[in-house]
């Protein structure tokens, strides 16, 4: 016999079947006890809430019974008892600072200590009893008794005491007392975190009162954090240990930032032994709490012993160094930290120990990035100085930084190169990395390619601040930084023929923010833009023909199933592949842009030079039909295209004859049958804007007698293909016919201070209209109601503004008020009305 489903399922759904039924039973049973318990009250009890009415069981509703209360006996109990033991203390307090004055000495220490003895006395009885919870308020009022025993003490036995080192005994005894006190009475709770907390003040308030230094501050903070982690380790109790950690990271933590604080502005060695001394002694106490403390405290640990290690060694080597010398000295302790991961540590200690090294290296590294930065940004300044001559100072005085502010950068480079050696050498040596670190860290093989991103990056930071932190000079420079992009550019090749690891997205970032920052570089003068702009334009074209070949490789490699990621690798080196590509046009047309500079053209005269880039990118686009780059290219020279543009528009015939070359282009891309429908759209389009703006050039005011020669014939032989292919749409037809007439006609009409135009056209818009609407032709019917409507519009504009005038001003916003709640009202009707409309219209041709 076949079971559906199979035994061993089926036999799960009959025990959770039983289960239910029996949590069913159990429910039921807990209500009919509920219902007997309530029929069978006497008479006389009060009255009884209605019970819930029955309903069927849900995994979200409690069982069957009365309402639960909203307190229980226990809650009930500690409100009371707190309440009570406030009080209490308020009272002690108010007779303390009041009432002080009208007794006697006797009378005064004999209530405060009888007070004091009896909240001491009375928990021990209440705990034998089982009252732990009036014990324990009983115990925080003697607590307070306690202290204000001690402020009695103080102005009436040693009123000439200090203040300061007076609390600081007062404090030491009263730790001690409530440690004795917790011990005994082991079952209270309050008395020994209480004492921890107090144990905080007796070296703080010591210090104070003989007017130490901070040296002594520190000393004293961090002998209180080792007292903690000696109770946190070894303490009786969770409460207790918690309340020690937490005071130990209080303590401990501001205690090490004031000895980092003198170690940093040491001047000699000799002034930075002594914090140094206080940041060895709280590693080594970070270290022994690390070793027994949970996994994340022992991280923290770690953590913070090799930070202190390192802020340690590093002050006393680095004391007195100036130039920024003294941060290699720290990135060699941070190195040097490293060996922890074979030292006889707990693992999780180790790796605290890591991250410490990795913190410090990561410091230096943000140290060295202000050169590195001011060599990337300080070439926008050549924006504003175009060809303004070779700068005075080298390339310091081309990134506008004088050279005091490069003295103290001087070691951002070694700092950046020993990085990248140290990343380089972890990617190269991966595997023996792993195998020594094994103990400690097991890393994956995602922190591979993040060592190899991290080389490239801080080798090319490196590399890019060094002309500026050297001062060379400006030719010295721009030709370090050219030959800085070609590296980047073929160490990003080689990275993503290896494999996308990070290398070569790491690669080619670094080549493209070179080559941008070189290229404004090189603005200064104009052989530097010549020469660095097509070593560019060189470079950008070899690294997208190689990473076109990659490209290629990895589709042609792909199995005939590929996975997720293959594809979407593939898709990143197309991406890649594109920008080169692009960057090559741009270069491109910077390139034109100077030569129109060196003839001496001016701003729109230039711009028929620069649509030489669209016409190579369109000639390379057809060339380069079917590859990935092929549509980036092209979309790039058309943004040149635009450039060009935008030059000629303060003259109007050099502009008109520019969208006649754009429209020419877009003609040409016309032909290819993948472009054919945008490219030939904006020919259309570009060649018609070109014919209006010459004629508005030439001064015409007659625009029909031109654009009706253009017309007629352009609606024949649109006639003619509607007739040999019904399916064509009527844009293809008739829209750019009928645009070449209405379009200039309106532009001159809303100039047209007379009647005639504007009747004429408003009349030939409304046959138009009206013939669209009759054969259901959708260009005509928009084309001609649009030209309709703004004609209109303009011969009623005057009356409008008169009528608006006459108005009262609360009338407009009232009559906007009402449509606005008329076609909230009708909302759904009307959109479906506005639905209806664009069926129609989509129904047309």
């Amino acid at each position: 016999m076949e079971h559906v489903p199979p035994p061993a399922e089926e036999l799960v759904l009959l025990d959770r079947e039983l289960a239910r039924l029996d949590a069913r039973r159990s429910q039921l049973l807990t209500r009919r006890a509920w219902l007997v318990s309530v029929l069978t009250q006497p008479v006389a009890s009060p009255a009884v809430p209605p019970a819930p009415p029955f309903a069927p069981p849900s995994p979200l509703t409690a069982p069957f019974g009365p309402p639960a209360p909203s307190a229980g006996p226990r809650g009930t109990q500690n409100v009371l008892l707190a309440l009570g033991g406030l009080l209490l203390t308020v009272a002690a307090i108010a007779f303390t600072l009041v009432s002080w004055g009208h007794m006697g000495i006797g009378g005064r220490s004999a209530v405060l200590g009888v007070m004091t003895l009896a909240a001491l006395a009375v928990p021990a009885v209440l705990v034998r009893r089982g009252l732990p919870s009036t014990a324990e308020a009983l115990a925080a009022l003697a607590s307070v008794l306690m202290v204000l025993d001690a402020y009695a003490l103080h102005r009436v036995a040693v009123p000439e005491a200090d203040g300061p080192g007076f609390a600081a005994a007062a404090s030491a005894v009263l730790a001690v007392l409530w440690s004795a006190y917790g011990l005994l009475l082991d079952r209270l709770r309050l008395p020994l975190p209480l004492a921890v907390v107090t144990a905080q003040l007796p070296l703080l308030l010591w210090a104070w009162s003989a007017g130490a230094g901070v040296m002594t501050f520190g000393w004293a903070l961090l002998v209180t954090a080792a007292l903690d982690c000696a109770i946190a380790v070894r303490g009786k109790g969770v409460a207790v240990r918690v309340t020690a950690c937490v005071c130990c990271w209080a303590t401990g933590l501001p205690g090490l930032l004031v000895a980092l604080g003198r170690s940093v502005s040491a001047d000699t060695v000799s002034a930075a032994a002594a914090p140094g001394a206080l940041l060895l002694v709280g590693a080594a106490v970070a270290v022994s709490g690390a070793r027994r403390a949970p996994e994340g405290l022992a991280v923290a640990g770690g953590v913070v012993a090799g930070l202190s290690g390192v802020a340690a060694v590093g002050g006393v080597l680095g004391a007195g160094v100036a130039g920024g010398w003294s941060v290699p000295l720290y990135l060699l302790c941070g190195v040097v930290l490293l060996a922890a991961v074979r030292a006889p540590l707990p693992r999780r200690v180790g790796q605290g120990v890591v991250w410490a090294s990795s913190a410090v290296t990561a410091g230096a590294v943000l140290a060295a990035v202000p050169p590195v930065g001011l060599s990337l940004t300080g070439t926008v300044s050549q924006l504003v100085r175009v060809w303004s001559g070779e700068p005075d100072g080298g390339v310091r005085g081309a990134l506008g930084v004088e050279g005091p502010a490069w003295s103290a950068m001087t070691s951002a480079p070694v700092v950046l190169f020993a990085v990248a050696g140290l990343s380089g050498a972890a990617y190269r040596w991966w595997a023996q990395l792993v195998r020594v670190a094994g103990p400690v860290l097991v890393p994956g093989v995602a922190w591979r390619g993040a060592a190899g991103a991290a080389a490239v990056v801080l080798g090319w930071a490196g590399l890019t601040a060094l002309p500026a932190v050297l001062g060379l000079s400006y030719a010295a420079a721009v030709s370090v930084h050219s030959v800085l992009v070609a590296g980047a550019f073929a160490v990003a090749v080689r990275g993503w023929r290896r494999g996308t690891d990070g290398v070569g997205p790491a690669a080619s970032v670094c080549g493209v923010a070179g080559a941008v920052s070189v290229g404004m570089l090189s603005l200064a003068t104009e052989a530097a833009t010549y020469a660095v702009f097509t070593w560019l334009l060189v470079m950008s074209g070899a690294a997208a023909v190689a990473l076109g070949g990659v490209a290629a490789q990895a589709a042609r490699s792909l199995p005939p199933l590929p996975t997720v990621r293959a594809v979407r690798a593939a898709g990143v080196l197309r991406t890649v592949q594109a920008v080169p590509a692009c960057g090559a046009v741009v270069c491109g047309l910077v390139l034109a842009r100077a030569l129109a500079a060196s003839w001496g053209l001016a701003g729109y005269r230039a711009a028929p030079v620069v649509l030489v880039v669209p016409a190579v990118t369109v000639l390379l686009g057809a060339r380069l039909r079917g590859r990935p780059s092929a549509l980036p290219v092209e979309l790039t020279g058309a943004a040149a295209g635009v450039v060009a543009v935008g030059m000629a528009v303060p003259d109007r015939p050099f502009l008109a004859l520019v969208l006649a070359l754009c429209g020419v282009l877009a003609a040409g891309t016309a032909v290819r049958a993948e472009r054919r429908p945008p490219a030939g759209y904006l020919a259309t389009a570009l060649f018609v804007l070109a014919a209006w703006l010459r004629l508005s050039a030439s001064g015409v005011s007659a625009p029909e007698a031109y654009t009706l020669p253009v017309t007629v014939p352009a609606l024949v032989v649109g006639v003619l293909r509607r007739r040999r292919d019904r399916e064509a749409s009527s844009w293809t037809a008739y829209g750019a016919g009928l645009s070449a007439t209405l379009v200039p006609s309106l532009f001159a009409a809303w100039a047209d201070p007379h009647w005639v135009r504007p009747l004429l056209l408003g009349t030939v818009a409304l046959g138009i209209t009206l013939v669209g609407a009759r054969l259901r032709l959708q260009a005509l019917l928009l084309l001609g109601g649009a030209v309709l409507a703004l004609d209109g519009l303009h011969e009623l504009a005057p009356y409008v503004v008169q009528v608006v005038g006459a108005l009262p001003r609360w009338l407009p916003p009232a009559l906007a008020g009402v449509l606005l709640l008329a076609v909230g009202a009708t909302y759904e009707q009307r959109l479906r009305d506005a639905r209806r409309l664009k069926d129609a219209l989509g129904r047309m041709r």
